[in-house]
Order: structure tokens, then C-alpha cells, then sequence
């Protein structure tokens, strides 16, 4: 059978990286196809080369058998080539029909919204996709605004939809639901490419994968003929340990205690409402929410980068509220922030300067009014050592690493400076499988050490495996906290979606 699409020896690269070389892939009608591979293994880069957004430097790519030239995405568009991204491209005041059809080619001056609403209204109806298409985008979920991007695709008529780590913003109950949905679609005749790390839905969802690792095509299987273990070998090139051998908590006083907090975000509404919770020393307390309910404004509190509308933050005994994250960092919480590009370091400086950020007046990297660069070269090796960072030097500009290894940067640091509390907002956020595995090792050896840890993760298996207790935030409040022999999957993933009534 002829492919829908088939890629022959791409090779796509930037800068000082080679990307993608010499990849072949092929996506036949109506079976959904995972892409799978570690951090800065190229997956993105290939799909944006599908989608136009790229051009390869060499290979061709053909679509029902005929080779084809992607100068943009318009004109994968127009071929019948679909893509939604992690962040969604939509304009919350207006409609989910208006949002669908702006920048269609064909309306014309003139927005035919009664045609289109039919036309979405059989879309819809055909994949059981229920969305409200009279909403306003704000007015929607982020699980219904990714319907919204879904059906942008399907309007103008996509054959291959691309997804990029789609499951992100979805509860539970919403990736079941959105499963469920793509097998119907591929029922369909729909050809479906998704880009994920998570093993567990490569194994629920595909009928085949393709592991790249560096760059380079490692195989295409059928995923009903191999294991997660072995999908995890071929991404990192060793065996993974995916069970988390946690001992029983060491829960002892409260390190940490967050009474009544309220905060406001940066457009002014207020994010926390009254927000109250202990960390224990000893203890690893998971917070679960989808992404946008006040996580990260909570932890921008407690570290001192964002200042408290009322509440008060206890570090042990000692009033902390709205204190400065200098001194919340002396104190001895570390903080590894939620975007790490942009407020976990500074991209101008080295891998070196970035690993001391904020201890540089420390006597342990100065010799004197200058900085001991001979210390700061050990603490640095060491820490790209242990952490498996990959850069060309220790002196090398953090702004040309790949988003994985910038984030075991912050990781190392953190880890070394926080005696009292970690705050660790998406820790394995964009790394791979292997090293997520040393970050879960690393992150109970702290617990062990009697080290309180408040663990925010999209990932609710990574909460119920790592968290010895578990807090539920939505909208700025907590509904729930739960011990982890009492933690249900199901009443989570409802009160993660605001259902506090868990009996209904």
C-alpha cells in the first residue's frame, strides 16, 4: 500500500547542530503514528519540515506519491497537512466558528458563518467532538480550546494531522476522551502523526512508532510488538528503571506553611484565592492542576519573585511573606520556575556563570572583590557530569543548548542550595526518559534528607508515583489534599477539573 506521506533521507541543519540526518518515515492512511525521542533527538524540528515551517537541507518528501516543496505552512495546508502546537494559536474574544474561519483563504471579504457552522456542526458530528461553537474562546476549557485548534485542521479539509504533545493541558478523564476521539478519527480514513515523551500513551494510543535518538532514525515498529522498556532503550541507548522505589515518608515538623494566600497574576485578576497547605520536612507534596490555575504564581510567591495580595508564608517559624528571593534563597529554598528560559537563568551567560546564578557573592566562588574561577570550573564539571549536561565547553553561551540540557542546569543548581525546601515547578519538563529517571532518583534522595519538597508536574503519573501526599489546585484554590494510600486517579482528575462533587 502506498504511503499518504513518505519522508526519504531528510536531513535539516542549524547552526552548530545537525538536527535531523539522512530520516526516513512513512504514514500510512488512517493509522496513527508516534514520533518518539529524547530531548533535542530532532522530533519537532522533523515534524515542522512536514508541516513547512522548515526547509530540509536535503531528502525529499512526498505526499500520495508525489514529491513535494513545503515553502510555508500554507502550503502544507494546502496539500491537506494539519498542525496543532503545544501553544494554541487563538483569539479569545471571538467565536469558535469566527476563530475557525479568520484567515481562510476562500471567505472572501465577506465571513459566511451559517455555511460554516453547518459545516463544522457535521465535523463535529462525524468525530463526536463536542464543543460549543457559539463560545468565545475564553469562555472555553484548554482541553476545549485544543478541540478548537483540532477543528481548524479538519475544516480545511487536513488528511494528516500533526500533534505536538497534545495530552499537556488535558485531565485523566479529558486524555481518555481525546483518545477515544483520535481512534474514531483514524476509523475515518485520517492519518495522524503525534509527537509525545509519554511511554504510557505511545503504548494506549499508536498502531506504529518511529524513535529517533540524536538526530538520527533509530527504528519504526509496531507498537504491538514491543514493550515500553524497549521503546525507552532505543530512545536513550541503555535500560530505564521505570519504578519509583520510594520508602515510607520521614514526615517530621513543618518546614513550610502557606496560610490564607491570595496573589494577583500580571494582567491584575486575582490567580490565588486563599491558598492554605503545609510541607513537611521529609515529605514530597504533589501539586495537581492543569497548567494556568495558579501554579505558577503560587510558586513565584513562596520564592519571593511575586508579591502577596494578603496570607502569610512561614519558613519554620519566620514570617517569609513577600520577602525578596534573595533573601528566601539565603533562607534555603531553592526554585526551579516553571519557564526556565526566561526567569530560571540568564541565556547571555555561560553554562559556568549560569550554574552559580545567585551565589556569586558567595566566599565559595570568590577569592578576595573577584570571582574564584578555578572553584567555579570544579563546581561547574562536576555538575555537567552528574547532571549528563551536553555542551561543548563549560564557558559555551546557554542560550545555544538544547531546552533539556538548560533545564538540568537549573536542576543542578537548585539541587546544591536548598537546605530547607525545594520548590520544583515541571522539573522533568522537556527531558527525556532516562534522565527524568535520575530526576526522580535525585529528587527522593533530597526527601531522604529530610529536604520538604513541593513538586508541581503536568504529569499526574509523575505526582502519584513520586508524592507522598497530594494537593489538588484549581483556579487559584485548593479542593483537596490527599494522602498517597488514599490518592484515586479518577476523584483527581475531577477535582482537577474543577467536579467537586466526586460522588456524581
Amino acid at each position: 500500500m502506498e504511503p499518504l506521506l513518505r519522508v526519504k533521507q531528510l536531513t535539516k541543519r542549524f547552526p552548530q547542530v545537525v538536527a535531523n540526518e539522512g530520516v526516513s518515515l512513512d504514514i500510512y492512511k488512517g493509522e496513527i503514528h508516534c514520533l518518539l525521542g529524547e530531548n533535542g533527538a530532532g522530533k519537532s524540528t522533523l515534524a515542522e519540515c512536514l508541516y513547512g515551517f522548515y526547509r530540509p537541507d536535503s531528502g525529499q518528501i512526498y505526499f500520495k506519491g508525489k514529491p513535494v516543496r513545503l515553502a510555508s505552512p500554507v502550503d502544507a495546508i494546502n496539500l491537506g497537512i494539519g498542525m496543532v502546537h503545544q501553544h494554541f494559536v487563538l483569539v479569545p474574544p471571538l467565536t469558535v466558528i469566527e476563530n475557525v474561519v479568520v484567515g481562510i483563504q476562500e471567505t472572501g471579504l465577506i465571513l459566511d458563518l451559517k455555511q460554516a457552522e453547518q459545516r463544522l456542526t457535521r465535523i463535529c458530528g462525524t468525530y463526536g467532538i463536542h464543543v460549543d461553537l457559539h463560545a468565545k474562546i475564553w469562555q472555553l476549557s484548554v482541553g476545549e480550546q485544543q478541540w478548537v485548534e483540532i477543528l481548524k485542521a479538519l475544516y480545511v479539509g487536513s488528511e494528516l494531522l500533526i500533534l505536538d504533545e497534545p495530552t499537556a493541558v488535558l485531565t485523566p478523564q479529558e486524555t481518555e476522551r481525546f483518545f477515544s476521539t483520535l481512534k474514531q478519527m483514524s476509523h475515518e480514513g485520517l492519518s495522524i502523526l503525534l509527537i509525545t515523551h509519554k511511554l504510557n500513551e505511545v503504548m494506549q494510543i499508536s498502531d506504529r512508532v518511529t524513535v529517533l535518538r540524536r538526530g538520527k532514525l533509530v527504528a519504526t515498529v509496531q507498537t504491538s510488538e514491543v514493550t515500553k522498556a524497549e521503546l525507552a532503550r532505543m530512545m536513550v541507548g541503555r535500560e530505564v528503571i521505570f519504578t519509583v522505589h520510594k520508602t515510607a515518608s520521614s514526615r517530621q515538623e513543618p518546614v513550610l506553611t502557606v496560610k490564607d494566600l491570595r496573589a494577583r497574576g500580571d494582567k491584575g485578576q486575582e490567580v490565588l484565592q486563599g491558598v492554605s497547605f503545609t510541607l513537611n520536612r521529609g515529605e514530597i507534596l504533589g501539586l495537581a492542576g492543569i497548567s494556568g490555575n495558579g501554579q505558577k504564581e503560587l510558586f513565584e510567591v513562596l520564592s519571593g519573585v511575586r508579591r502577596a495580595e494578603s496570607g502569610q508564608v512561614l519558613l519554620e517559624d519566620e514570617d517569609i511573606t513577600n520577602r525578596s528571593s534573595n533573601y528566601v534563597m539565603v533562607r534555603g529554598v531553592g526554585h526551579v520556575p516553571e519557564d526556565r528560559l526566561h526567569e530560571g537563568l540568564i541565556p547571555d551567560f555561560s553554562l559556568s556563570e549560569n550554574l552559580i546564578l545567585g551565589q556569586q557573592r558567595s566566599r565559595l566562588y570568590r577569592r578576595g572583590l573577584f570571582l574564584n574561577f578555578e572553584q567555579i570550573r570544579k563546581f561547574a564539571s562536576m555538575c555537567v557530569s552528574t547532571f549528563e549536561i551536553k555542551t561543548p565547553s563549560l564557558s559555551h553561551p546557554t542560550k545555544f543548548l538544547s531546552g533539556g540540557n538548560i533545564q538540568k542546569i537549573i536542576l543542578a543548581r537548585e539541587f546544591t542550595q536548598c537546605p530547607q525546601c525545594l520548590l520544583a515547578n515541571q522539573p522533568t519538563r522537556g527531558l527525556d526518559v532516562g534522565v527524568i529517571e535520575y530526576v526522580h532518583k535525585r529528587l527522593l534522595e533530597k526527601r531522604e534528607e529530610g529536604i520538604g519538597i513541593l513538586l508541581a508536574s503536568e504529569d499526574l503519573d509523575e505526582i502519584m508515583d513520586l508524592s507522598d501526599r497530594i494537593a489538588v489546585i484549581f483556579k487559584g484554590q485548593i479542593l483537596g489534599i490527599f494522602d498517597d494510600e488514599e490518592a484515586d486517579i479518577e476523584k483527581i482528575g475531577l477535582l482537577m477539573a474543577g467536579v467537586t462533587d466526586v460522588t456524581a
